[in-house]
């Protein structure tokens, strides 16, 4: 008797701890995409020119998507790295793209302070609606999404890379 309430007592203990996990984990920041390849490629932003820039002019190529603020630290932290990466692979047919919301006249001068080559653009909330579908589930910066060449996207990150991790990502796409 004495046993069988002690393993009722463990299996009681060992279901509720389960539960409090369960219940207590913490959400992943990055859900899986829910946008096609051709819904990502029929997307337009603005270049700091104020032209309209396509998404679909890297169609059948590797696009690293990175969306980030002049404000935040993290973007700004990650920024160098990307600047050597998209130099080194842009030969690779990788291209690089920094989405923000911000204006041209303040992206501009950052940019060349930065040192910052690849492509930035600009847009409105349009571009928080297109990380959410991208897989952005707490609108955090930076967030970037690297999309394959077939239009599916391959690994998305809140927060900001490494030179190494971004290293590493596309060279599983090669």
């Amino acid at each position: 008797m004495r046993v069988l309430a002690a393993a009722g007592i463990v299996v009681a203990a060992a279901a509720a701890g389960a539960a409090l996990w369960w219940t207590g984990r913490p959400e992943p920041l990055v859900a899986a995409p829910t946008i096609s390849g051709a819904a990502l490629y029929a997307t337009t932003f603005r270049s700091l020119e104020g032209q309209p820039e396509p998404l679909g002019q890297f169609q059948g190529r590797t696009l690293v998507l990175n969306f980030w603020a002049t404000w935040c630290a993290p973007c700004r932290e990650e920024m160098p790295a990307f600047e050597r990466v998209a130099q080194r692979w842009g030969s690779r047919g990788v291209a690089f793209v920094g989405v923000t919301q911000e204006a041209p006249e303040i992206v501009k001068p950052f940019a060349k302070t930065m040192g910052i080559t690849y492509r930035l653009w600009t847009a409105g909330d349009e571009a928080t609606a297109l990380a959410r579908r991208l897989g952005n589930r707490v609108d955090g910066l930076p967030f970037t999404a690297i999309v394959g060449s077939d239009g599916r996207v391959r690994a998305a990150k809140v927060g900001p890379y490494t030179e190494a991790q971004l290293e590493s990502e596309l060279s599983k796409l090669r």
